[in-house]
């Protein structure tokens, strides 16, 4: 009999864990799909690879046809399906167990939790809550104990991420070490311990938002990234192991994982929830005002989907 304890299904596990194969759906500590007593239907899912509705800034011409293009900004991801519940064959208690199994899992709860869906070897997630669940108690469960749930989950933010994230780790920029005399042919310049520039790759189609630690001794950490030229900057000393933690998405700077500290960011730093990754290669510069031995930035990210 399955394991009915309350965090086996509804803790956050990390994103499509227990994901084995094709066509199987992870929903937080819930496997769904083939191998599994929860069958999806047939149908599949709903809302999963549409583009998410959107509300836009477009301003009509007041004199002129048409209008001026405005940005615009994708609503919440709404993500639809029908789950079976096929319990052993002539098992009442089995039946039993999977439908609790089923109940509990998909609960009415105020926490996100990861969403992972696997396709053609491709497996992608979203941080969501159920929104809408009707279990059906007709004929076919009182009989056969065979269930049919028809489910939908809320996704706050409609990008669907990959479920494994990188990070990426660059010093303060170091100095060449220069000739070395007397000359010698071919001349050797020295090599850099580090430049204090780090790329990050978005190999999706929609934009992601990074999470950047900054670690001391620096005074002024200061991130740069070169295309968009968008800056983050904080008029803040860091000590040796000080640790700057700035999440992007949720727009929190915090200091050694208690204190906030975004309200030292400078005149020219850009808003937090404005730096984000479009698709394709991120090129980042640190430079802090000045910077001891173990300064570093450390970059976290995952690709992201539309």
């Amino acid at each position: 009999m399955a394991d009915l304890t309350p965090t086996a299904y509804t803790d956050d596990v990390p994103p499509g864990s227990l994901i084995t194969r094709d066509g199987q759906m992870q929903w937080a500590g819930l496997l769904m799909g083939p191998g599994t007593p929860y069958e999806i239907g047939s149908d599949g899912l709903t809302g999963w690879e549409d583009l998410p509705d959107y509300d836009t800034t477009d301003a009509d011409h007041p004199t002129a046809h048409g209008a001026w293009p405005g940005a615009r900004y994708a609503k919440p991801r709404k993500v639809g399906g029908t789950v079976w519940s096929v319990p052993a064959a002539d098992d009442t208690a089995s039946s039993l167990t999977v439908t609790r199994v089923l109940r509990q899992a998909l609960l009415l709860g105020d926490a996100e939790r990861w969403l992972a869906v696997r396709l053609h070897g491709e497996t992608l997630a979203v941080r969501a809550r159920v929104s809408q669940r009707v279990l059906a108690a007709d004929r076919t469960y009182t009989t056969q104990g065979v269930a049919k749930a028809s489910v939908q989950w809320y996704a706050t933010d409609p990008r669907r991420y990959a479920v494994d994230e990188q990070s990426a780790v660059t010093g303060g920029p170091q100095p060449e070490s220069g000739l070395t005399w007397p000359l010698i042919w071919p001349l050797y310049w020295g090599e850099t311990a580090s430049t204090g520039d780090v790329d990050a790759d978005n190999n999706g189609s929609a934009p992601t938002h990074p999470v950047l630690t900054f670690t001391g001794p620096c005074g002024n950490p200061t991130v740069t990234e070169r295309s968009s030229g968008r800056r983050l900057r904080y008029e803040i000393g860091l000590a040796t192991g000080d640790e700057l933690v700035v999440d992007t998405a949720a727009g929190t700077v915090t200091l050694n994982g208690t204190a906030s500290r975004r309200h030292t960011a400078a005149g020219d730093s850009s808003p937090e929830e404005l730096f984000a990754f479009e698709p394709g290669r991120a090129r980042l510069a640190f430079r802090p005002d000045s910077y001891g031995a173990g300064a570093q930035l450390q970059v976290r990210w995952r690709s992201a989907e539309w």
